[in-house]
């Protein structure tokens, strides 16, 4: 089967994170990620297995063309060599995500226009459908009708085009319909959940859950069900792509997941005040085919309950209070948690999502930084630590 220059996408700072999994799926991962992501060489069986079974990464591509291009005709000229017929069908449609950068090509719109006449002169009747929206909007799901997304990055003259192997953004599980406040991703619950350290049998306990993401995602992982098993990605609808090699990696996708599975499955829960977030919990879970896995309850943060026959992990993601006037309010409650903490829970490990060093002091609580990322455009670290006993 022909070898494909794979690329999976990682929020900046959670490449590590993204290959331990890759390598625990079986990829052929290099062993050094890149800036953003990580890269293999593998055919499309590698491709859909990346799509279904990754939990960190937000979106796979596969490269179909890198040359440089200082002039418009030299990047036809490139553009006339790309097999867009491997990707696009005669009734598709395209769309293009440019990016220049430090190019003497800087119009991003002119370079989509370029690439897109090339796609249509080699597939006819192939149409293109506007301009590459931005990617917050990917994350809406079902958005296929509006064709095959290539991503193309121009930098320092040298052109990558890339072709989007996903379709909606990986952290569209298809279980979170309903949310909460400023809601997690659910990539980045799964790369909090890994930072954790969390053995997958041991009881786990978000006190501020909101709707819900960090317990799902970490019983979706005990439970071995793999993230995309239930939704369908753009590699599946690309020419010679047949039905069965889609039925067959998910198979293989139970296979590896079932090795993973925990043996017997650890208490994991979530409370929160507000009752309207722990009812969306309870249904996203429901969706997720966990609800049996896990347990949502009403409970202000000082009522908190944990487990206490054995230790286990808090994991979670206090309120950073990013608007004016809550600055005080938001100290106070990163001050409660580390008091219920340390009265309810010593010797169990802590994993929190943080914007700044001044909050987590609130806890007392010694933590390290596991990484650092971002969360909805605020800069934040993964730190974990553990409770004194």
């Amino acid at each position: 089967m022909q070898q494909l220059a794979c690329f999976a996408i990682v929020a900046p700072g959670l490449e590590s994170l993204a290959l331990a999994e890759a390598r625990a799926l079986g990829l052929p991962a290099e062993p050094e990620p890149r800036g953003g992501g990580i890269s293999w060489q593998g055919d499309l069986r590698s491709v859909l297995l990346a799509n279904g079974g990754l939990r960190i990464a937000s979106r796979v591509v596969v490269r179909l063309a890198r040359f440089e291009a200082r002039s418009f005709p030299e990047l036809e000229r490139h553009a006339r060599q790309i097999p867009w017929t491997r990707i696009v069908g005669p009734t598709g449609a395209a769309r293009f995500r440019v990016t220049c950068k430090k190019s003497r090509l800087y119009h991003s719109d002119a370079v989509a226009q370029r690439l897109a006449d090339a796609l249509m002169r080699a597939v006819p009747g192939a149409r293109i459908a506007g301009g590459g929206r931005p990617e917050e909007e990917d994350a809406v799901e079902g958005r296929d009708e509006d064709g095959q997304l290539f991503v193309v990055r121009l930098l320092r003259d040298e052109c990558t085009v890339s072709a989007d192997a996903s379709g909606a953004l990986l952290h569209r599980r298809g279980y979170r319909q309903a949310t909460a406040k400023a809601p997690l991703r659910e990539t980045l619950a799964a790369a909090l959940v890994a930072a954790s350290g969390w053995d997958g049998a041991s009881p786990l306990v978000d006190p501020l859950c909101g709707s819900g993401t960090i317990p799902i995602e970490a019983a979706l992982r005990a439970a071995g069900i793999p993230p995309g098993m239930h939704r369908p990605f753009a590699a599946e609808r690309w020419p010679g792509v047949s039905r069965t090699i889609g039925e067959r990696v998910r198979a293989e996708l139970m296979e590896v997941a079932a090795r993973a599975r925990s043996a017997v499955m650890p208490p994991i829960a979530g409370s929160d005040r507000d009752e309207g977030a722990v009812t969306a919990a309870r249904a996203n879970a429901e969706r997720a085919g966990v609800s049996a896995e896990t347990a949502f309850s009403v409970r202000a943060l000082s009522d908190a309950a944990f487990a206490t026959e054995e230790r286990g992990w808090v994991v979670t993601n206090p309120p950073y209070g990013v608007r004016v006037g809550e600055a005080a309010r938001v100290r106070d409650l990163w001050a409660q948690l580390g008091h219920v903490l340390r009265a309810r829970a010593p010797g169990w490990r802590v994993a929190l999502l943080s914007p700044e060093p001044a909050l987590e002091r609130q806890l007392r609580i010694p933590l390290r930084v596991a990484a650092q990322t971002s969360n909805g455009g605020i800069p934040v670290r993964l730190v974990v630590g553990e409770v004194a006993r």
